[in-house]
């Protein structure tokens, strides 16, 4: 729970960002990546071929990280994980320098009252029809 704590914090040094984004965009050269993060569809890859911003209810995200952290034998009370949550999304969303905003082009997938494997149908079907879709146009271009 305290890199939880400290992650926006640190996240928000000019220095500590600009390095982990190079470090991301190198990972991502080739493409064919997948990676979760707070800027990743505005600032790190903003020409993703597949952006999906994922959102839920703050008590469900809470109840999740919750279990999460039970599940490693960490116990922490609910109201302290929402202080958290709170605490992160405030400070990333307000941060000068690429706050957390949707994408223009990105999907929005609100997992609140979603099963797991309802969620991973939603982005293997977004991703198969990406797939399609460039496939279809190399096939016109070619």
């Amino acid at each position: 729970m305290y890199i939880s704590e400290k992650v926006s914090e640190v996240s928000t040094l000019p220095l500590v960002r600009r390095a982990m984004v190079h470090q991301q965009q190198q990972m991502g050269e080739k493409r064919g990546i997948v990676m979760d993060g707070r800027d990743i569809g505005t600032n790190v890859f903003p020409d993703a071929e597949l952006k999906i911003f994922i959102t839920a209810d703050l008590q469900v995200r809470a109840q999740r990280r919750q279990q999460e952290l039970a599940e490693r034998e960490e116990y922490v009370d609910l109201d302290d994980i929402i202080n958290n949550l709170q605490t992160r999304d405030r400070i990333d969303t307000t941060r000068a320098e690429n706050p957390l905003v949707k994408a223009r082009d990105a999907y929005e997938l609100d997992t609140t009252h979603l099963r797991v494997e309802e969620q991973v149908e939603f982005v293997l079907n977004l991703a198969s029809a990406k797939i399609v879709e460039k496939q279809v146009g190399g096939v016109k271009g070619g």
